[in-house]
């Protein structure tokens, strides 16, 4: 591409994420003058709610963790990135936010480089362009560079590698997080590779791979697939979960790089 058509590629990149940003401004606003009106109105309702302690699940996390009252793009590969603080037990690596504008079209090759060894992956843009616009911006930022893979699922259920957390801890994440993509009909069958969530609409970096089928609800956007290195996975299921929760691999994991293969 010659520099002027770089250069207008970019203006129009730009103008487009400026417009996307001034469209859900004006969502948000709508949206926060609905919630006060309805707020007002329903105010007794709200304080026998809280004497009941209603607004708080079983496990102590608050409505944070509840399906995302936001609007929908309804823009193809327009994506609404929120961005979100360290409350409720985040542990948030800040990153920059991926431009709004996703494509649609087509596949993304990632290399996975880990001290275990290469694990090859090709990412759905048509599917999910939302999770990939934003994992690919995760790569390219090197978010992902000397990180542990956290979380490993093994036994009759199924099993699956779950890495993207820098803090290493399961609660960690990129500082925004964006909608659910691809759930209708989903499955979590050898090979798939699906995002981490804390709930409806929470995806942010944490993603996972799956090495032996899982039974799981369709409730984890799957974006892609594993093309190579599930015979990695497989020793490092082997060998086996440690720590209090029984769920850390006893073979260590560590991401050195993530590398998107641009054609």
């Amino acid at each position: 591409m010659s520099g002027n058509k770089r250069q207008r590629e970019l203006a129009r990149q730009k103008f487009l994420r400026q417009q996307a940003r001034r469209a859900q401004q004006r969502r948000r606003a709508q949206i926060r003058a609905r919630v006060t009106l309805a707020t007002l109105a329903a105010a007794a309702v709200i304080v026998g709610v809280v004497f009941a302690g209603g607004l708080f699940g079983d496990d102590g996390q608050d409505a944070a963790a509840e399906p995302n009252p936001t609007v929908s793009p309804t823009v193809p590969g327009q994506c609404d990135y929120r961005p979100v603080d360290a409350s409720g037990g985040r542990e948030i690596t800040q990153a920059e936010t991926p431009p709004v504008i996703a494509a649609t079209e087509g596949t993304v090759k990632a290399v996975v480089h880990t001290n275990q060894g290469d694990i090859e992956l090709e990412l759905d843009q048509a599917k999910a362009p939302c999770t990939v616009n934003s994992f690919v911006s995760l790569a390219e930022q090197n978010y992902f560079k000397d990180t542990n893979c956290h979380r490993l699922l093994t036994g009759a259920a199924g099993g699956v590698l779950q890495c993207g957390d820098p803090s290493g801890t399961g609660r960690g994440g990129p500082g925004y997080e964006f909608d659910d993509e691809n759930l209708e009909g989903a499955t979590y069958t050898e090979g798939v590779l699906a995002m981490a969530n804390s709930g409806p609409n929470t995806n942010g970096s944490q993603f996972f791979m799956v090495y032996a089928d899982s039974g799981f609800d369709p409730a984890y956007t799957p974006f892609g697939r594993i093309t190579k290195g599930l015979d990695i996975l497989a020793k490092v299921a082997e060998g086996g979960v440690t720590g209090p929760s029984r769920d850390q691999p006893k073979t260590k994991v560590v991401i050195e790089d993530v590398e998107i293969v641009r054609a």
